[in-house]
């Protein structure tokens, strides 16, 4: 139990870092990941930067999507894309 005893600190803490950092974070990413394969031609978005367009078409060779803005069309990353912008904006429009 004394060798033991020396080592349960360090796992102890480890589970803690693991339920409180490691494990929100892959949720999160999983959910975003699946908010990125959920988008289609047409959806209103919002970029990480803060601007909003519509999406116009999907370019899977380089993972990138052509955004229609008031000002003309912008070329973006997938990844730019917002979750929570976009959801917060959608939500706004249909209330």
């Amino acid at each position: 139990m004394g060798d033991l005893g020396k080592f349960f600190p360090l796992i102890l803490m480890f589970v803690v870092v693991y339920f409180f950092m490691i494990a929100p974070q892959m949720k999160r990413a999983k959910k975003e990941k699946k908010f990125n394969a959920e988008l289609k031609k047409g959806d209103k978005v919002v970029t990480k930067s803060g601007l909003h367009g519509k999406i116009l078409e999907f370019n899977d060779k380089d993972s990138t999507c052509i955004i229609e803005t008031m000002s003309g069309k912008v070329k973006f990353e997938r990844s730019s894309i917002s979750m929570e912008m976009t959801e917060k904006v959608n939500k706004a429009i249909t209330a």
